[in-house]
């Protein structure tokens, strides 16, 4: 049986399919139980999924991976950093549960820049009426898009990322119907944040927000009754440029230390009294005694490394005409000690 299985495992025909993701946009690729595994139509079977990154066990960082039940389609998506840039392959198993059967995808995902501007401006807005699997089709994507046009000023919205909110630390909900976990969706522009938008994510709102108070929203909310947005969940965030931050950061202690050093040279260099000015201030005196103690300690010196000076008679024996003796040099009583040591 064994051997069965692993004949018709490698027999499959292993289907492959390009896809084009871009760094700084939301990818999104749904697992279809049709397409995945060819039914015929209006036949419906529980089909689960597993991926991951080709020779590893798990998917890349920056790829997730969700099904709500066997019953409904998989989603593959997430949002590439520029780290990700370049080629990853996706592996794709799905199993059958009723006739076990298993099917395998390869998905060559060429990771690359987007075209177009930059997108400086972006907001995150927490959708609570929305599982994550709700807006990852195009279809709601979009329609999120163009009710957020309202409250923008006009320009190129495009997503940015999407995330469940329970990977953000949120609570499941309870088994009531209408309760749902929520999403994360962050969109950004080129173009500036409205005033709308500012004022919902001001100070002052998030004050209100803090005593359990509606934000304040000068605008028409164009999301509702599709989106039911947290306004006191609104971040706004403005694309930083570090170049100056870093020039700044490197410059200024260059400067400062290049300062100290200018200072230190004039100090050392510059304001030097010099020898003929310290001989003009002292007086002639003071010169001539320096100069005579030198003198004659230089001379001390000379004749104390040249001396040839016989030993002083005091430290030789003492010789005896008569018997020829030779005596220790006589000692002086007073430096005796009165009792000697004994050997």
């Amino acid at each position: 049986m064994a051997t069965c299985l692993l004949a018709g495992l490698g027999g499959t025909e292993i289907q492959q399919t390009t896809l084009h993701p871009l760094v700084g946009r939301v990818f999104v690729y749904t697992l279809d139980h049709d397409a995945f595994l060819q039914l015929p139509e209006h036949v419906a079977v529980p089909v689960t999924y597993h991926a991951h990154l080709q020779g590893h066990p798990d998917l890349p960082r920056w790829l997730r991976y969700t099904q709500r039940s066997p019953h409904h389609p998989g989603f593959l998506y997430g949002t590439a950093t520029p780290e990700d840039r370049g080629h990853q392959v996706i592996e794709v198993t799905a199993y059958n549960r009723d006739s076990f059967d298993t099917t395998r995808q390869r998905l060559v995902l060429l990771i690359a820049d987007p075209e177009g501007p930059l997108l400086p401006y972006q907001a995150e807005f927490l959708v609570r009426s929305h599982d994550v699997e709700e807006v990852l089709p195009s279809t709601p994507a979009s329609l999120f898009l163009t009710a957020l046009g309202g409250l923008w000023e006009p320009g190129d919205l495009q997503l940015i990322n999407i995330t469940s909110a329970l990977d953000r630390g949120g609570r499941v909900p309870l088994p009531i119907e209408g309760r749902k976990e929520g999403v994360y969706i962050k969109v950004g522009s080129a173009s500036p944040f409205s005033t709308c938008l500012k004022m919902v994510a001001s100070p002052d709102s998030q004050a209100r927000c803090a005593q359990g108070q509606p934000p304040l929203l000068s605008c028409y909310d164009t999301l509702a009754p599709h989106f039911r947005v947290d306004w006191c969940n609104v971040s706004l965030a403005t694309a930083r440029d570090f170049l100056t931050d870093a020039l700044v950061t490197l410059l200024v202690p260059l400067l400062v230390a290049l300062l100290l050093t200018l200072l230190l040279a004039y100090v050392m260099c510059c304001r030097r009294e010099g020898r003929l000015k310290r001989d003009l201030a002292t007086s002639d005196i003071q010169m001539v005694h320096h100069c005579t103690i030198r003198g004659n300690t230089e001379e001390l010196r000379q004749m104390a490394a040249s001396r040839e000076v016989p030993r002083p008679l005091s430290t030789l024996p003492m010789f005896n005409v008569r018997t020829g003796e030779r005596l220790p040099p006589q000692v002086d009583n007073a430096q005796v000690p009165l009792i000697l040591d004994q050997h």
